[in-house]
């Protein structure tokens, strides 16, 4: 490996080769200095986050299982190669070519300034020298390769969701302008792009001013990118004296560069280097399913001032490296609303930079008392944060953890303590208050659908079931939905399972009017909904609307109420794998499948929807956007009471199109009484009506289960 002849020893580069004391004072004076600036920094930055609201602390155990999947996380770049592989992969590139980068670096800041001169102890040399050139120059050129693929992608490929334009300002306001981040983007990219090529160049120009010295010249090949440079600057007339004067030059380059990016790492986008890792650590993993408990005896539950975030959507707020994979996701944004989640995220970083201090921290009251609510610059506007679905596509999606669906929805519960919103939401809200039911109905019509039935269901109230049905407001008032709640019903009688329902004793379980913002209302629906379910015998709760599914699951039991809850579509993928229930026939139709937000983002409930319709028959064609990366039909977060404004597209009628556009398409097949809802409209508004028909995935079941010739839809017909 060494050629013959060469000592070992010899085989090194000695880091300050031909420096006078001067300049050897002035590189650690402005080293100290680069440190202390970056240690600043990270003050600043600690005492900005210190100055939110606290969370409850992490137990020790859950801080060795969070550790380890933000080190699992990062390192696999797992959250960054999903719907963008190319980008994630070149980022990988970038990160581990500058860990490894930092790496040798602190390697030879080791030898060089602790472990020499203290003890003697030097290790820079050798076979081991000439490995640490060669991972060096890989990692170097990976690093390289990734950086000029960012900045290819950022400057030619343009993907729109790197288009800084805000959806929620117009050109007239003071703060549409996001220009500055384009040129800190930019910046960062020819800082980091520079200390790579100068560390190339630096080591080619060495090589050429020691090209007499046989450990140096006999061994350049093990950093083949510099040998070639060093060749390349011989073939133009490089003496040995020329390079060295040119090494003196680019090593000082170098290293203030890289000095001054440690820096500024505090200050800018590269701490998104420190704050990713943080955000993922801190982050809440059941975000989008499990909103935060209000407190309803303090002053206000949701965020009205800067002082009542929480500290961990500070760091959030920092760690977002405005990649626009939320912006792409968001349903509101592609129906043309004001809202971009990655703007409510850039929206709260430049509120805490400003009012808490980014580079000199300022007294925590100072910026505590800010608004961040209204119309003032900086502030944000009412209808942004009402055109948010709560789907959780954005929080999902994240690659670092932000979450931006309880961060809205915290927002919302101000704006819906001072009344401003819209008047038919208000109204609905009303109603729930007074009926129990979003449909303003009177609770003695909630069973009525029962009536045609040619069987009782049992009162869960009044004796003991095994299943208890949550049925919900739509599946008990939607002329539409009540059938397919017979046609579970019937399949559960069929099946011979002892269920029951709770009657005009249920009300709604709340899950909308939480995501509203509304709640006290929803405190007191879940109390009254636990204290009926605790006065019945029941050994599980099953569901056909997603919506009560989440809460009941994941909400309720902050409030005292734990139970077992399936959703039906996984009841009936129990039933069939039993052997209770059978499918007598094979429908032919062509399908594809709406993931519902509330059953698949939130609750990964995937696979049991597609098993059932696998067992009837049909041929499933899957849209575009599925399973995690569903688009949502625009009728969570309480949308589904509110008229869209004009101007704007219904979200359901993209999702409408997107599913036209399957060839042959017999019926949208849904799992959710509000995305019929939601759907069958948006299919009827688009004209796609005589083209595919919206079917709900239990009536599809019920036609596999009669022998008799299917009446809900025959293959490939007309149905106007």
């Amino acid at each position: 490996m060494i050629p013959n002849g060469i000592d070992p020893s010899k085989v090194t580069r000695i880091l300050f080769q031909d420096f006078s004391p001067w300049m050897l004072a002035i590189f650690y004076v402005y080293a100290i200095g680069c440190m202390a600036a970056f240690a600043w920094g990270v003050y600043a930055q600690v005492h900005k986050y210190r100055a939110g609201r606290r969370g409850a602390r992490l137990a020790w155990g859950d801080i060795g299982r969070r550790l380890l999947d933000t080190a699992k996380t990062i390192a696999s770049h797992r959250t960054l190669r999903r719907r963008d592989t190319t980008a994630g992969r070149l980022h990988a590139f970038i990160f581990y070519g500058f860990t490894l980068l930092f790496i040798g670096t602190a390697t030879i800041t080791l030898q060089e300034d602790i472990l020499g001169p203290l003890i003697g102890l030097e290790f820079w040399h050798g076979h081991f020298y000439l490995l640490f050139k060669l991972t060096m120059t890989l990692a170097g050129t990976g690093f390289i390769c990734g950086l000029l693929y960012m900045m290819w992608r950022r400057g030619w490929l343009k993907p729109p969701k790197l288009d800084y334009a805000r959806p929620d300002r117009t050109p007239q306001d003071a703060d549409f302008s996001r220009e500055r981040y384009r040129i800190e983007d930019w910046a960062f990219l020819w800082t980091l792009l520079l200390i790579g090529i100068t560390g190339f160049l630096l080591s080619g120009a060495r090589m050429v001013w020691l090209q007499n010295d046989p450990a140096v010249w006999d061994t350049r090949w093990w950093a083949p990118v510099g040998a070639s440079i060093a060749a390349g600057l011989k073939a133009v007339g490089f003496t040995s004296a020329g390079a060295g004067a040119l090494r003196m030059g680019l090593w000082w380059l170098h290293g203030v560069l890289a000095l001054t990016f440690i820096a500024l790492i505090p200050y800018t986008k590269a701490k998104h280097i420190f704050t990713a890792a943080a955000s993922w650590l801190l982050r809440n993993p059941d975000a989008i399913r499990h909103l935060p408990l209000g407190d309803l005896d303090a002053d206000r539950i949701g965020y009205r001032e800067l002082g009542d975030v929480a500290s961990r959507y500070l760091v959030q707020a920092d760690a977002c490296t405005k990649c626009g994979r939320c912006h792409e996701a968001c349903p509101a944004r592609a129906a043309g609303y004001p809202l971009s989640p990655r703007d409510v995220v850039l929206t709260l970083r430049e509120q805490a930079n400003t009012h808490l201090g980014e580079v000199l921290p300022k007294p925590r009251a100072a910026g505590c008392a800010t608004p961040l609510i209204g119309l003032a610059t900086g502030e944000y506007r009412p209808e942004t944060l009402w055109s948010c679905r709560q789907c959780g596509a954005c929080t999902e999606i994240c690659p670092v953890g932000v979450e931006h669906v309880p961060l809205i929805n915290m927002l919302r519960r101000t704006l819906v303590d001072e009344g401003e919103m819209d008047p038919a939401l208000q109204r609905t809200l009303g109603a729930v208050n007074k009926t129990g039911n979003c449909f303003n109905e009177s609770r003695r019509k909630r069973p009525n659908w029962t009536k045609d039935l040619p069987f009782k269901i049992k009162d869960a109230r009044k004796e003991p079931v095994d299943v208890l049905w949550f049925v919900g407001d739509y599946a008990s008032f939607d002329p539409r939905n009540q059938k397919v709640s017979r046609a579970f019903a019937r399949i559960l009688h069929s099946a011979g399972i002892d269920f029951g329902i709770l009657y005009e004793g249920e009300t709604t379980a709340g899950n909308d009017v939480r995501r509203v913002g509304e709640e006290g209302l929803f405190q007191q629906l879940a109390e009254g909904n636990i204290s009926t379910l605790g006065d019945c015998s029941f050994n599980r709760i099953v569901t056909t609307d997603p919506h009560s599914f989440n809460t009941l699951k994941n909400e309720y039991p902050d409030l005292g109420g734990t139970y077992d809850v399936s959703h039906a579509s996984a009841f009936l993928k129990e039933l069939m794998a039993d052997g209770r229930i059978t499918p007598a026939r094979k429908l032919d139709f062509t399908v594809t499948y709406h993931d519902p937000c509330h059953l698949g983002r939130l609750n990964k409930g995937y696979d049991a929807p597609r098993e059932v319709l696998a067992a009837t028959g049909v041929k499933l064609v899957e849209m575009g956007k599925s399973r995690d990366n569903s688009f949502c039909c625009g009728g969570g977060g309480g949308r589904v009471w509110v008229p869209d404004p004009p101007g704007t597209t219904k979200v359901g009628e993209i999702r409408a199109r997107e599913a036209a556009e399957i060839h042959g398409l017999d019926a949208l097949v849904v799992n959710c009484p509000k995305c019929m809802t939601m759907l069958e409209d948006a299919v009827k508004t688009t004209g796609n009506e005589r083209n595919f028909r919206v079917l709900e995935l239990t009536e599809l079941l019920a036609e596999a289960l009669e022998p008799e010739e299917p009446a809900v839809l025959p293959a490939h017909a007309e149905v106007g």
